[in-house]
């Protein structure tokens, strides 16, 4: 028996399931006001029989600073060309950040590769406390008042991957609430819940209004007439009073 046949007969391990992959749903950024930055710009250099041929790579951060950001990368000939690129790969890539008034609600870790960035709410007043490239990002997602540091690599383009990592890693309140099975009031306090329920309607309300661009609002239904009771048939409707017949004329003498 040779070794094949042998490895053939030994019993296999079960392997186990791939977990499916939940992709939220994508943004329309049509309806946002999109802002984009650079955050780098890189040049390659290629040498050919003729001399070097240049390429550019650009990260452009692409938000509209009311909870929605995104990061794109795009590599051409031009450095135009490479920013435009990005600039479209990051509005699809956009996603939504829960905030909290001016800050984040609670504190998180964000990872990449080797990049490990915290991001720590602060209360109003505080400023972005942020580096350059952590600070670009969290400024086009809407974040105000915050407090961060860059605990790994200081590559610049796993730094930003980082921080948006971290962003998109936070939770909703209401989410975390339900959960517990608690109210929002109870699980960050009274004035936290007030300002969340303020950040929310003006970000939704926004949307809301994007989604219900030219829809004509609906007439308002006369209330249903109240149910007869069973076994009692409904009266008949009363006649029309009939319409008064003209008065004939009077004979006239001859």
């Amino acid at each position: 028996m040779n070794s094949t046949e042998q490895k053939n007969r030994e019993p296999k391990e079960p392997q186990e399931e791939a977990m499916p992959v939940i992709k939220a749903a994508r943004i329309d950024p049509s309806k946002l006001n999109l802002r984009d930055e650079l955050i780098v710009l890189n040049r390659c250099a290629k040498v050919v029989k003729g001399g070097r041929r240049f390429s550019f790579s650009a990260l452009v951060v692409v938000g509209d600073g009311e909870g929605h950001v995104g990061l794109g990368f795009g590599k051409a000939n031009e450095v135009p060309e490479a920013i435009a690129k990005a600039v479209e790969n990051g509005k699809k890539n956009l996603i939504q950040v829960p905030l909290v008034g001016r800050t984040v609600p609670h504190e998180v870790y964000g990872l990449y590769s080797t990049a490990r960035v915290l991001l720590k709410p602060a209360s109003e007043g505080t400023g972005l406390i942020a580096g350059a490239q952590v600070r670009k990002v969290l400024q086009l997602a809407g974040v105000q008042d915050i407090l961060a540091k860059s605990l790994g690599s200081d590559n610049v383009m796993n730094v930003a991957k980082a921080t948006l990592q971290g962003l998109a890693s936070l939770k909703r309140p209401e989410h975390v609430a339900r959960l517990r099975g608690k109210k929002i009031d109870e699980l960050i306090g009274k004035r936290a819940a007030a300002i969340y329920e303020d950040t929310l309607a003006r970000v939704l309300g926004e949307d809301a209004r994007g989604d219900s661009k030219g829809d004509s609002k609906a007439e308002e239904k006369p209330a249903a007439s109240a149910e007869q009771p069973a076994g009692v048939r409904a009266a008949a409707p009363a006649p029309a009073p009939a319409a008064p017949q003209p008065a004939e004329a009077a004979p006239q003498p001859a």
